[in-house]
């Protein structure tokens, strides 16, 4: 029995790994308080947009990590990713959650 659950967590972990990074991204806004949709939406468009190192930077961000989803507005977010002052970031962020609040 210890060795199914065993392998049942290994396989757990291993999927997790292979993510995709829309997924790893809509994870990450929705742990920042962006609801489930805008996050969906916003990360598509980010992940199509963004370098791995701006997505790194995004994922990052320290200020709204564990928030419950719909904690925050798109717009609360486009205002925090300024700190960043990468202004391909700002700019994909701020024309994603325009059109993703929509």
């Amino acid at each position: 029995m210890r060795m199914k659950s065993t392998l049942i967590l290994l396989g757990c972990a291993m999927l997790s790994a292979c993510a995709t990074p829309r997924a790893q991204i809509k994870n990450s806004l929705i742990d920042k308080g962006l609801s489930e949709p805008i996050a969906d939406c916003m990360a598509g468009r980010m992940v199509d947009r963004l370098s791995t190192g701006q997505l790194l930077k995004i994922r990052n961000l320290k200020k709204f990590e564990k928030k419950d989803a719909g904690d925050i507005s798109a717009n609360e977010f486009v205002q925090y990713t300024r700190a960043l002052q990468d202004p391909e970031i700002i700019g994909v962020v701020s024309s994603s959650a325009i059109v993703c609040a929509f």
